[in-house]
């Protein structure tokens, strides 16, 4: 099978799109040759729970979560998604399954600041394929959701530390992702906004999504189904 019908066979999966479940089979990572930062590691997230990576600083927690969202290759073994091997496709293969099948919510953000608060939600959309008109209406709906009380045409330097990342947030379930990625979501926000962005997370689970969150905070470990400790 080439790596082109490989990708058509999963985005054309009969499953709703909110599910996907996600494996690391042996899977090792080096920036440096014969230092590697993950060395034949495997765990399988499945849908609909969420699941955080834990543990010191430097153990490949977040390199995983950028493996696991195909933003880096491994240097051996594999990411599955659906069961299928995925971290050798091409590149664009690669962007289009992550546009249409992953949503990511990063530590800072991550928010384009030439572009509008609604923008910016609605911009991932474009890459699957969306127009932006017909995916408005649910970036607004999840604005609202999420209380980021601000003008869509607002720009993230205008907005606070909170509430942009409520916006990454919005972003990350526009398309409503079959995985969900989180790197150290909560890191810089007030406990209120944390709760809120640990409950999307966990809505968004139940759903029938695998969620994979790395963290340091204990609080949001306990809210997870389950803990992997790098």
């Amino acid at each position: 099978m080439t790596a082109h019908a490989t990708v058509d066979s999963i985005l054309t999966d009969s499953r709703p799109a909110m599910s996907a479940r996600v494996e690391a089979r042996d899977v090792v990572f080096e920036y440096v040759l014969g230092r590697p930062v993950l060395n034949r590691w495997s765990a399988v997230f499945p849908i609909g729970s969420m699941t955080a990576l834990t543990g010191p600083s430097g153990r490949g927690k977040s390199t995983l979560l950028y493996l696991l969202g195909l933003m880096l290759h491994p240097t051996g073994g594999e990411i599955l998604v659906d069961g299928t091997p995925v971290s050798g496709l091409r590149d664009a293969d690669r962007a289009r399954l992550r546009a249409t099948r992953f949503g990511f919510v990063f530590q800072d953000a991550a928010l384009d600041h030439t572009r509008t608060v609604l923008d910016n939600v609605t911009e991932t959309a474009l890459y699957a394929g969306l127009h932006r008109r017909d995916v408005t209406p649910r970036a607004l709906e999840l604005l609202d959701r999420f209380d980021v009380d601000v003008p869509g045409h607002r720009r993230p330097g205008q907005v606070s530390g909170g509430q942009a990342q409520r916006i990454a947030l919005c972003r990350a379930l526009l398309i409503d992702p079959g995985v969900l990625l989180a790197d150290e979501p909560t890191g810089n926000l007030d406990p209120a906004t944390a709760t809120l962005v640990v409950e999307a997370l966990r809505d968004h689970a139940r759903t029938g999504a695998a969620v994979i969150v790395v963290t340091h905070s204990p609080e949001v470990a306990a809210a997870c189904d389950t803990e992997i400790r790098l």
